[in-house]
């Protein structure tokens, strides 16, 4: 936060506090009153008597023996609460409408339900399109562009419980229906960056997606949706590195 940002904002006190904070949190170890007071423009004189109002309130933690601050365990609760409560969709419906502009194509928004991904969202093409899937419903992941991006984010312990709980069913000619092709699809769409449903799901609609996930988190997934005959290689290639600039700006402002 810069300074002319903070001029207008009431108690400097605030900004302090979360200074120290913000320092004690990327830290590679847990730092000293001296250690803090060295990384902070305060007095050590300032930044202890901080620390002991963070300390009252639980925000902070200071460990008697080794003399060392940690931040306090009152956090996991208030993260818990932002983790109940947290609703992708104000985040990502702005940028996914700029992205339908942009490619005139309709734009899809879901999330994890169990084994099948929950269609939370759908900005709709000028150009529209006909998809079987409605908001509110589920489709599966093993044959929708959303639920491979998302599959292919999975570690193997939750892939393998996956393919345990699920039976892979032909919807369309092109539907993976083998565990060991859809793993190594999975692979491929890792690597790259994002997935490919090409009539997997449904005849004559082609998907791309991309996954959104932060550090172990993914909130959900998008996906692009074209009619099979509007598809050509230049127009998919700009469409693809599009949504590769929304899928960055969404996770960063996660």
């Amino acid at each position: 936060m810069t300074d002319a940002s903070a001029e207008n904002l009431y108690g400097g006190v605030l900004i302090k506090g979360k200074e120290i904070m913000d320092f004690i949190l990327n830290a590679q170890t847990p730092p000293t009153l001296k250690e803090i007071s060295d990384h902070v423009e305060m007095t050590k004189s300032t930044v202890l008597k901080i620390l002991k109002t963070l300390d009252y309130c639980g925000f902070v933690r200071r460990d008697e023996e080794t003399k060392r601050y940690y931040l306090g365990t009152v956090f996991l609760g208030y993260a818990q609460k932002v983790d109940d409560t947290f609703d992708i969709r104000q985040i990502a419906l702005p940028l996914l409408s700029e992205l339908r502009d942009q490619t005139g194509e309709t734009v899809n928004l879901g999330i994890i339900d169990g084994n099948t991904i929950t269609l939370l969202e759908k900005m709709e093409s000028p150009q529209s399109v006909y998809l079987v899937s409605r908001i509110g419903g589920g489709m599966n992941m093993y044959s929708s562009a959303m639920g491979k991006a998302t599959l292919s984010q999975y570690d193997d312990e939750q892939l393998s419980r996956y393919f345990d709980e699920v039976t892979l069913t032909k919807l369309t000619p092109n539907t993976i229906v083998s565990e060991k092709k859809l793993r190594s699809n999975l692979a491929e769409i890792k690597q790259q960056g994002y997935s490919i449903d090409n009539e997997e799901n449904q005849p004559d609609v082609y998907c791309v997606g991309f996954s959104l996930k932060t550090e172990d988190k993914i909130y959900g997934a998008f996906s692009i949706s074209i009619p099979k005959y509007r598809i050509e290689p230049t127009k998919l290639a700009a469409i693809i590195e599009q949504a590769k600039v929304i899928q960055q700006r969404i996770i960063a402002a996660i």
